[in-house]
C-alpha cells in the first residue's frame, strides 16, 4: 500500500488499479477540487484506500463481488443481510491494510 494521502494513493491507483482511476479522479474533483473543501478528504480517503485495497488482490475483490450479488439476488432478507455484512466485514478489513503492506 502507498503512503496514506490523496497524491501516493492517486499514483498507486494510476499504476496499478487503472480501471478505477476515473471514478477516483470524478470523485476527488466533484466533493473536494471542484468545491476548495478539505473537509471530505478523510472520507474519501477511507473509500478509495479501501477500493484500491480490493482491486489489488483480485481474489478478495471477486469474494466480496461474490457476496454483494447473492445478497441482490437473495429471496430471504435475513439471508441477504447475512452476506451484505460479510462483504462488509472484508471491505473493513482490506480498509485497515497499512501503508509498505
Amino acid at each position: 500500500m502507498p503512503e496514506r494521502n490523496p497524491k501516493a494513493l492517486r499514483e498507486a491507483i494510476a499504476a496499478h488499479a487503472p480501471q478505477l482511476l476515473a471514478d477516483f479522479d470524478r470523485h476527488w474533483r466533484r466533493d473536494i477540487a471542484d468545491t476548495y473543501d478539505l473537509t471530505p478528504v478523510p472520507g474519501f480517503m477511507a473509500r478509495w484506500w479501501t477500493e484500491y485495497a480490493l482491486a489489488r488482490n483480485p481474489e478478495l475483490d471477486a469474494q466480496v463481488t461474490d457476496l454483494e450479488d447473492q445478497a441482490a439476488e437473495a429471496d430471504d432478507t435475513a439471508e441477504a443481510h447475512a452476506l451484505l455484512e460479510r462483504a462488509a466485514h472484508l471491505r473493513r478489513e482490506a480498509g485497515h491494510a497499512e501503508p509498505g503492506q
